[in-house]
């Protein structure tokens, strides 16, 4: 059975203080409410990773996750985190290739291929994001185009490397844009990816691969999205950042 997985990208939000009392109010819904076999990942700016590690350590149903890293395990990159450096505070998954760091800091597929091998070498998770534009989607060639970030930022693993690697599919023109995707929409492509995996890797491969939704998820459409056979969970943005509607999202299962 795949693991279900609900994350919160906090993005570059919160003072320390406020994280403090987000991560509080977080794991104590979740310790309370939430069930035992879905996995909750805090993603915090960097400079807090280390301060709230310890909130999470003794849930074991939660983990702590990084919103990006350096390609190179060290050097002389003024300014940036490497993974090992993430590993020695207490992360787990990394997220990787979000549409933000795509656009704004125009990451390439190979940099993000290179990000994955040094994530998985400092025995973390990658969570792989990929996703297509409104003119994309317009254009009708939007699922081999999200099916090519699959092909390019990971495909050079091996089935065995691919087995910690999660994925999350943002449609784009659904962020911020006042458009949503449908239910329908969202296992569509969950099921286009899958079908992806498979032609790689296998069906055992694909069948086992947690791919989770990234498009404005809320506590209200959760449910629906989260019934979806192919839909694993969510990576959260902005409701991540409500503690109450965060858990209920984790709880729409």
């Amino acid at each position: 059975m795949r693991k279900q997985l609900v994350a919160g990208n906090w993005k570059m939000n919160k003072t320390l203080d406020e994280a403090l009392i987000l991560v509080s109010e977080v794991v104590n819904m979740v310790n309370d409410e939430a069930k035992g076999d879905v996995k909750v990942v805090l993603c915090p700016p960097d400079l807090y990773l280390a301060t709230l590690a310890r909130y999470l350590e003794p849930i074991t149903q939660m983990a702590l996750g990084a919103q990006n890293c350096h390609q190179k395990a060290s050097g002389a990159y003024t300014g940036e985190v490497s993974a090992p450096m993430l590993k020695s505070v207490g992360v787990e998954y990394v997220i990787l290739g979000h549409s933000e760091r795509r656009q704004y800091f125009a990451e390439t597929d190979q940099q993000l291929a290179e990000k994955v091998d040094v994530v998985l070498e400092n025995g973390l998770k990658p969570i792989f994001c990929c996703g297509e534009s409104l003119e994309q989607r317009n254009g009708n060639d939007f699922i081999a185009f999200v099916c090519s970030q699959l092909t390019a930022g990971l495909f050079h693993l091996s089935a065995g490397q691919f087995a910690d690697v999660v994925i999350a599919y943002e449609p784009i023109w659904a962020i911020g844009t006042g458009l949503t995707a449908s239910s329908q929409q969202a296992q569509d492509m969950h099921a286009a990816l899958r079908q992806h995996l498979a032609g790689q890797y296998g069906e055992a491969v694909a069948e086992n691969t947690t791919i989770l939704y990234g498009g404005s998820c809320n506590e209200k459409n959760a449910p629906e999205l989260f019934a979806c056979p192919d839909v694993d969970g969510g990576l959260i943005g902005g409701a991540s950042l409500k503690s109450r509607e965060f858990v209920n999202i984790v709880k729409s299962f």
